[in-house]
Formats: structure tokens, C-alpha cells, sequence
């Protein structure tokens, strides 16, 4: 099952906007997902802050400031995919 981490802070207006469209997908798609506040973080400040809200799935950037549903069922079939062809 892939895993989807959402990177937020309080007060990100395009933060609320992608966990609702995750949270959307989650009722058609099947997907852990962890949502990370970088407050506090000061690295995670250092690398996120000006993109926020950032989507990652397994471990790979996917998405900055906004989660377009089409493209994220895109690359979850292609990752599922790639799960199913490895050995």
C-alpha cells in the first residue's frame, strides 16, 4: 500500500484544501496516509516552508501547493504497478 505524507502548517489555507482532497481520495483509493506540521522543524522549515502544502509518496515529491485528484490516481496506478512488477 503506498504512503502519502502531507506536509502543513497552521493557518495554510492551501494546506486545509489538499488534506480534504486526500482526504476525498482515501474514499476511493486505498493509501496510508501521514499528515506532518513542520513547525518547529527546522529543517523540515528550511525545505518545505515556501512550497507548503508538499504531497510525497513513498519517500518521492509529488505534488506542491495544490493535490490535482487525476494526477495523484495517476502516479498512485503507476506505483502500484511498480510494486506489483518488482520480484
Amino acid at each position: 500500500m503506498a504512503r502519502v505524507v502531507l506536509y502543513t502548517s497552521a493557518g495554510c489555507h492551501l494546506c486545509d484544501r489538499a488534506r480534504a482532497a486526500l482526504d476525498e481520495l482515501r474514499t476511493e483509493i486505498e493509501f496510508d496516509l501521514e499528515e506532518v506540521d513542520i513547525r518547529g522543524d527546522a529543517e523540515l522549515e528550511a525545505r518545505y516552508r515556501e512550497l507548503l502544502p508538499v504531497v510525497e509518496i513513498d519517500g518521492e515529491p509529488a505534488f506542491s501547493y495544490f493535490v490535482p485528484r487525476q494526477a495523484f490516481r495517476r502516479k498512485l496506478a503507476a506505483q502500484s504497478r511498480s510494486e506489483r512488477q518488482r520480484p
